[in-house]
């Protein structure tokens, strides 16, 4: 929505050509130049996959469940709260432990936000979040979702997330549970490069959401394979760790030194929780320390701020 508003030159392409005029329009008829009609737009098998995927891993689940605990006891739990998940099979899985202590504990959500999933539609269709305010769909049955739900709500990138804007969506978020490739024991967060420095993917709304909403939850396993996830410093920091309350592993849960309360209440109710520095330890202890990496002088990346500050530079990877 906000490409096509910005965008010098806007194509659609579309299946299907219906009777002027069609509504509702996402996109409106004074953005677009031209349209291209195609047999097939894509797969929509296809969606959902890889870091959207909803997770059978139980390592994943595990991580899901005991973040679910978290949430619960966190003080943020109640009735009204609302709630976003980021990618990632564990963070996207999060919500699948809440439905059954929402209802032990008649809570409602106000509303879901973000990449929607067939599970928050779901929870959505039982009553459970009473609005879904989507700013992607996260699989086919979301999309689906869309078009059978009044209460399902498309939402812009600009209406999602922009600090500059009269008020964003993410500023009204009580919960987010979000994904990580890696976190230091600053509780600094990196979703872009992998453990080879190289460019993965992108962060899409991760430090947005963190800093606009009461509790912030990241969900990492602590090693992956032979790579530690919790290191001493990340490659690249995407989100502060003054964003970052709470980090979640297979190996335990540490708690930002800035929010003594929430470590408070969870122990309160038999949480353990562990110094980060602790956890990054036991890393170092079941897979070592990762070879430096070495970089050319380029930078081929800026790694800018939700305000559009400088956050990081990535640099080239020497061959």
């Amino acid at each position: 929505m906000v490409d096509a508003e910005y965008a010098k030159h806007v194509v659609v392409m579309t299946e299907q050509l219906v009777e002027y005029p069609h509504a509702p329009a996402s996109i409106a008829q004074d953005q677009v130049d031209s349209v291209v009609v195609v047999e097939r737009v894509g797969d929509p098998s296809k969606i959902g996959g890889g870091a959207t995927r909803m997770t059978t891993n139980p390592r994943e689940l595990l991580i899901a469940r005991k973040a679910a605990d978290v949430i619960e006891h966190s003080g943020y739990f109640e009735d009204g709260f609302s709630i976003q998940t980021g990618s990632g099979g564990a963070s996207l899985a999060v919500t699948r432990f809440l439905e059954s202590k929402m209802v032990r504990n008649d809570i409602t959500a106000s509303f879901g936000l973000g990449g929607i999933t067939a599970t928050m539609v779901d929870l959505h269709e039982k009553g459970l979040i009473k609005k879904l305010m989507d700013v992607q769909s996260f699989d086919a049955h979301a999309a689906d979702s869309l078009g059978r739900n009044p209460n399902h709500i498309e939402i812009s990138a600009n209406q999602y997330a922009n600090p500059s804007s009269k008020g964003a969506t993410v500023d009204q978020l009580d919960v987010v549970i979000l994904s990580a490739l890696e976190i230091d024991t600053d509780f600094n967060v990196n979703v872009i490069t992998g453990s080879d420095g190289v460019i993965r993917g992108a962060s899409g709304g991760h430090c947005d959401a963190a800093a606009g909403a009461k509790l912030t939850i990241v969900v990492a396993p602590l090693v992956r394979g032979r790579i530690p996830t919790l290191v001493n410093r990340v490659l690249n920091t995407v989100t502060p760790g003054k964003s970052i309350d709470v980090l979640v592993t297979d190996h335990g849960i540490a708690v930002n030194p800035a929010r003594e309360e929430v470590k408070a209440r969870l122990e309160a109710q038999g949480i353990q929780t562990f110094d980060i520095k602790a956890l990054q330890q036991r890393a170092e202890l079941l897979v070592g320390t990762p070879a430096p990496i070495t970089y050319t002088n380029k930078i081929v990346a800026n790694v800018r701020y939700r305000d559009g500050s400088m956050l990081d530079q990535i640099k080239q990877v020497a061959k």
